[in-house]
């Protein structure tokens, strides 16, 4: 029994002992959660370095601490890159991706140096037609991401007017004039070769018409990887003749010029096209043969009548209309005044 009362008595102060120290216990946790938060005070400043600014004691940022947080080179670095891709991108984007919607639009850096892509939505002559340009083509998304507009109303004002360089094709009926023996081919010709097709243009200028001149290529299947110059193709098909003109002629470069008029001897010489039927054909001078376009605008295939005599190029048809326009307004002038 005395070691019952002992034991007991002695727990007893045992307990009273830890109740007499009652914040022993909870200032062990502190201890440790100061001694654990204070261990490494170097690698906390560091972390929060990297986020934040440094800050004065009040806690407001200064400017000052703003650019020293920006030489920081964990920060410095990643503006710099993502600077340098936005510039560039911009850059890329303006140079090569920036979609010219109208041939006075075209900045005279691109003449004799830069090219277009684009689709071919309607064919207005036989040595000229509009275009959408596409840059970039179908890596841009062209075709499958981007959709060329269809209807007239979404191409108006949005279309480049070409004029092909270096060949002049027979005149389709306009503004009250007869159409050119042969101009309906021609026209058909271009129509079936270039209408919704992508072509490429070579741009060298731009005419008294509002329209760009160019050397067009266009790449047709199977032999895809070819591409063909299409003012080229029309002279050997014998769809037009070689553009002559006091000045103003564009052909590009002085090879091109060679190519073009040995094409259309060629021509010439097979009776291809227009010159079906021509004879006595010398150099670039006027022959005498069964007739292609007249003195009258009628020829071979515009039926009988004055059909034969003086063959008559494309530019020598416009010279003719203007002087029979300048003729009948003349006309009409001095009848107004024998009138009064």
């Amino acid at each position: 029994m005395r070691w019952l009362f002992w034991s007991s008595g002695s727990q007893t102060t045992t307990d009273n002992n830890n109740d007499s120290n009652p914040d022993s216990s909870s200032q062990s946790p502190t201890t440790n959660t100061t001694t654990s938060s204070s261990s490494n005070p170097a690698a906390n400043s560091n972390s929060n370095s990297q986020f934040q600014p440094p800050t004065q004691p009040d806690g407001k940022v200064t400017s000052h601490d703003w650019s020293s947080a920006f030489k920081n080179p964990h920060n410095l670095l990643p503006t710099l890159l993502l600077t340098s891709g936005i510039l560039l991108s911009l850059r890329i984007h303006r140079k090569y991706l920036r979609r010219i919607p109208a041939a006075t639009a075209i900045s005279p850096t691109y003449f004799r140096k830069r090219s277009l892509l684009g689709r071919v939505t309607s064919v207005g002559d036989g040595d000229n037609f509009r275009m959408y340009h596409t840059p970039g083509g179908r890596l841009a998304g062209w075709g499958w991401l981007r959709q060329v507009p269809t209807s007239k109303r979404e191409l108006k004002d949005r279309t480049i007017h070409i004029r092909l360089a270096g060949i002049d094709a027979p005149e389709l009926a306009h503004f009250g004039r007869p159409a050119q023996p042969f101009a309906a081919d021609a026209h058909a010709w271009l129509t079936t070769d270039l209408l919704h097709r992508r072509v490429r243009a070579h741009v060298y200028r731009q005419d008294q018409y509002g329209r760009v001149i160019a050397t067009v290529y266009v790449r047709r299947l199977p032999f895809f990887w070819i591409r063909r110059d299409v003012g080229l193709q029309m002279l050997r098909e014998g769809l037009a003749t070689v553009y002559e003109a006091k000045s103003g002629v564009e052909f590009g470069s002085e090879g091109a010029e060679r190519r073009y008029r040995e094409a259309e001897a060629g021509a010439r010489r097979r009776g291809r096209g227009l010159w079906r039927g021509v004879e006595g054909w010398m150099g670039t001078g006027l022959g005498k043969g069964k007739g292609l376009g007249l003195g009258n605008g009628v020829g071979k295939e515009g039926g009988e009548g004055e059909g034969e005599g003086k063959w008559e190029s494309p530019r020598e048809y416009k010279r003719r209309m203007k002087e029979m326009e300048a003729e009948a307004e003349a006309e009409g002038k001095g009848e107004k005044g024998g009138k009064k």
